[in-house]
């Protein structure tokens, strides 16, 4: 049965049609990070998950699936949602603010968050979603022909289709087209090494600072994200964390500002943190919106803490959706919805007072 999620557009302007993946040969490729056991079984080696495989077999994310003791990607060249967003979305406010990217996802998810908004393509399988049929090589082909500067790897779990995301950053990088993803950040050390080498940009949403919170939530583990956010930012890869203040669940003032102190202590005082605003989604449906006043408490948590750039998502027209100068503390860029419509900066800086603000502007 095909299932065709309702708030998720699927797009493909490449040739001006749809494509849909059932109509052409199944497109696979071998799973990077495995090791071949005995009796053909296989450990997926992506994610801290390190799920052994029987043969005919899928793991954990339900997209890597053991063929005779060959780990394959069963979702390569098979995405079910793509189209076209402002970056602001992402949400990135330091990555080339006001872009357009290309967003491209595919089913699966190596976690289990309750209150996941994309349920129905990150805890589905790839045979239970209408997919299209898209190359790497086509999608740099329909980036190149509209013009679009990046393409971001979002909506499900990027990590989970891994071979299709690094295949396509390999191609980007060669065009001259920036690639963004959109990450729970639950993969080994290795892999996320590999991918730093060939994306630009990644938001990690860090769901909060309590390993139990991870596990009865989540379906994961707090300790493995934190170190790949370490590895992001010793990378150089551009990095933005973002942070679901859920009610009763990782809302508690003292975890934000244990977590504000870690993200300071760790990554640096100019890493943007956004506290995005919760509504109440797929298996969290008897908790309310997230209380405005109890994201502005978080945003002075982590003022006091030191961190540089504050920010306030899912609650448009808030003034801590604005980007501010850390040091004269005039206004940068104005947002109104995902749009920016009042620009002062210049070369990467500050034009009142030239401080140089954090991020890729160009």
């Amino acid at each position: 049965m095909k299932i065709k999620t309702n708030h998720i557009i699927i797009l493909f302007l490449l040739l001006g049609q749809i494509i849909f993946a059932e109509n052409n040969p199944p497109a696979q490729r071998e799973a990077m990070f495995s090791t071949k056991l005995k009796d053909n079984r296989v450990i997926c080696e992506l994610c801290p998950k390190n799920c052994v495989i029987a043969s005919g077999k899928r793991g954990f994310c339900r997209n890597r699936e053991n063929q005779n003791g060959t780990l394959v990607s069963v979702v390569y060249n098979k995405p079910c949602s793509y189209g076209r967003e402002p970056i602001e979305k992402a949400p990135f406010y330091h990555f080339l603010p006001g872009a357009t990217r290309i967003t491209l996802a595919t089913a699966g998810c190596n976690q289990s968050c309750k209150y996941c908004q994309n349920w129905q393509i990150s805890q589905a399988s790839v045979e239970d979603l209408q997919n299209i049929y898209l190359t790497p090589e086509q999608v740099i082909q329909d980036a190149q022909q509209e013009k679009i500067p990046i393409i971001c790897f979002t909506y499900s779990e990027p990590i989970v289709f891994y071979e299709y995301m690094y295949d396509i950053a390999v191609l980007a990088k060669k065009a001259g087209i920036k690639t963004a993803v959109v990450s729970g950040g639950f993969i080994n050390p290795e892999p996320l090494q590999e991918l730093c080498k060939v994306v630009d940009a990644i938001k990690i949403d860090l769901k909060g600072f309590d390993p139990s919170f991870y596990q009865d939530v989540c379906g994961s583990e707090l300790e493995p994200v934190l170190q790949a956010c370490k590895i992001i930012k010793n990378s150089g890869v551009h990095l933005e964390i973002v942070n679901l203040v859920v009610p009763t669940l990782n809302d508690d003032t003292s975890k934000i500002k244990a977590m504000c102190l870690w993200i300071k202590e760790n990554l640096g005082d100019e890493i943007p943190v956004h506290f995005s605003r919760f509504f109440p989604q797929y298996k969290l449906q008897n908790l309310p919106p997230t209380p405005i006043t109890r994201l502005e408490q978080a945003v002075t948590i982590a003022q006091k803490t030191g961190i540089k750039y504050v920010y306030i998502g899912n609650v448009p027209g808030h003034e801590y959706d604005n980007t501010y100068c850390p040091n004269c503390k005039k206004l940068l860029l104005k947002r109104q919805g995902y749009s920016i419509i009042e620009n002062n900066m210049q070369d990467g800086k500050c034009k009142f007072c030239k401080t140089e603000i954090y991020g890729v502007f160009e």
